[in-house]
């Protein structure tokens, strides 16, 4: 399955559209997600006052590489909200590293 989390662009053809992090990772935590698309930007807040983006969903998967061992879907950032778009790279790139070292 190809996952496309954004609160507002459709996704394309072939993908399941989520909108929210919560569906996103519901998704990654049934283990059927082979790729996986992230808007930052969701205009969700959560019961605290603090705004869900997909780069919480980034945290949510390098966690669980580094704690039990998951190996992640493939991972692309489509946000538009270019400051959050070079941060949630970043964080593709530590997931990434951070598979490798273990391969080592």
């Amino acid at each position: 399955m190809k996952v496309w989390l954004d609160d507002r662009r459709p996704a394309p053809e072939g993908w399941t559209w989520v909108t929210t992090v919560t569906a996103a990772i519901d998704l990654l935590q049934a283990g059927d997600v082979e790729e996986i698309s992230l808007d930052h930007d969701l205009g969700l807040i959560d019961a605290s006052g603090r705004e869900q983006t997909g780069y919480d969903v980034l945290l949510w998967i390098e966690e669980h590489v580094a704690t039990v061992g998951m190996v992640p879907p493939k991972l692309a950032v489509h946000s538009a909200n270019a400051s959050a778009h070079e941060r949630m790279q970043r964080a593709v790139e530590a997931i990434e590293k951070r598979l490798e070292d273990q391969k080592r």
